[in-house]
């Protein structure tokens, strides 16, 4: 087993001030970059087996398409599809959850969480939300779900399909908002309007969702201190449930990341991460003096006896998820699995009768408990009992140089019941991760 204690690498103790181009948020470990083709037969081996009895199972739809794609979007999205290729795709999708139901690994389990991500599922229309969610329902009904969590595009919503999303059983309700200002929203590629913000977000609270969550981004281009502030304040004013903040990134496959290219410059035409932070710090004091409580490194809830978000928890708890739809991304019997990127093949294997999947990786027990320890650490606070219990591990021991460092630098605080991280840790936790990645996945690309 290789050892992850070396000592902190030098990223991590070099002050970060410009924002380059490249991954910053962790969403999952080991990194992309690491999946295989090669490892594919793993999942299929995985489906093979008996279910189990002691691992929640979430499902996961990917809806690739929107009104218009974000500069900042590195997701898979298609602005140009008519509704015969949006239903064809559902068909596909589909005939995809049908076959995975039947295999033993799935046969009889109910989820526990649905997440309906992408793109924008609000894209859709009513009838092809409605065809695609009593078909799901019929392969894998929803009776025993926790959560039903889904994204939205503010003006990509009325209030007859607001009606119909709360009718088919969405419980969470992620409205896209990003900023309140109509300018950075267009210089941005979004498609909606601060308008179209406060008409979605009426609608939806008449509507009496369990959890509406709005997400922000921090740094946007053309961003001001100034315009932040009113955003924030903004938001503080409309109470909803849960606010997500982002700080803005540019992976490589974005627009932006493009046009950087093409003016052969190195630095992103963003705020520097410093300013960033400083950002989000504001938005947590702002929320928080309203009764809000900091929850993860980006979310601040109302409530957080009420308000929780099982997709994310159950997640980084090592729960299954199973990947329906282009590039969706997913976790089975500790196995990672990606679909084909494009839409096209991904169409044309599911026709075939073949698998979807194009790459996978099989973790090891390590790197699942590597895993669940930096994925947990972005709440705030971990207890090493935890991973003594589920994985034998004393993570104050294993991890005594990389957490003695962060102890030093003002980021973490240490003690044997706890691991917290201070709001300065928080902030930045992100780049501080990779620093507990076994050492052969440090210094390579993250996607």
């Amino acid at each position: 087993m290789s050892s992850a204690t070396e000592p902190v690498s030098d990223a991590a103790k070099a002050k970060h001030h410009a924002t380059e181009a490249g991954n910053y948020f962790v969403a999952n470990y080991p990194p992309f970059s690491f999946w295989q083709k090669e490892q594919v037969f793993a999942v299929e081996k995985v489906l093979d087996s008996p279910a189990p009895h002691d691992i929640p199972l979430g499902v996961y739809f990917h809806i690739p398409f929107c009104r218009k794609r974000c500069h900042f979007c590195y997701f898979r999205v298609y602005t140009d599809k008519n509704a015969a290729e949006i239903r064809k795709y559902i068909h596909a999708g589909m005939e995809e959850f049908a076959r995975y139901a039947a295999r033993p690994y799935l046969q009889g389990r109910k989820p526990h969480f649905v997440y309906f991500g992408g793109g924008t599922p609000s894209y859709l229309s009513v009838p092809q939300l409605q065809e695609l969610t009593n078909r799901m329902k019929d392969l894998m009904p929803w009776d025993q779900a926790e959560e039903v969590a889904f994204e939205a595009e503010p003006g990509t919503l009325n209030e007859k399909k607001l009606e119909a999303i709360r009718e088919i059983g969405v419980t969470r309700l992620s409205l896209g908002v990003e900023h309140f200002d109509d300018h950075i929203l267009e210089s941005n590629g979004r498609a909606h309007r601060s308008g179209e913000i406060e008409r979605a977000y009426r609608f939806a609270r008449s509507l009496g969702f369990e959890h509406i969550n709005i997400d922000l981004i921090a740094g946007m281009m053309n961003d001001t201190e100034e315009l932040w502030r009113a955003a924030v304040a903004k938001a503080v004013e409309m109470q909803p449930d849960c606010v997500t903040i982002y700080q803005m990134e540019v992976p490589y496959n974005t627009g932006i990341y493009k046009q950087m290219q093409t003016d052969g410059k190195v630095t992103a035409p963003v705020a520097d991460w410093e300013t960033k932070r400083a950002w989000v710090n504001y938005a947590f004091e702002e929320f928080v003096k309203t009764g809000y409580t900091v929850t993860s490194a980006y979310t601040v809830v109302k409530n957080p006896e009420t308000i929780k978000f099982v997709y994310r928890d159950s997640l980084w708890e090592g729960a299954d998820l199973l990947p329906i739809g282009v590039a969706s991304f997913g976790h089975l019997g500790g196995i990672h699995l990606q679909n084909q990127a494009d839409i096209a093949p991904y169409i044309e294997t599911i026709e075939r009768g073949e698998s979807a999947i194009f790459r996978a990786y099989a973790t090891s027990p390590d790197e699942r408990f590597i895993r669940e320890f930096i994925l947990k650490l972005k709440l705030g606070s971990v207890k090493p009992s935890y991973y003594q219990t589920k994985f034998g591990e004393d993570v104050l021991t294993r991890f005594a140089p990389q957490l003695g460092w962060m102890q030093n630098e003002g980021f973490a605080t240490l003690g044997p019941d706890e691991i917290r991280l201070t709001r300065d840790g928080l902030l930045q936790v992100d780049r501080l991760l990779h620093e507990f990645f076994l050492p052969h996945h440090r210094s390579a690309r993250y996607t």
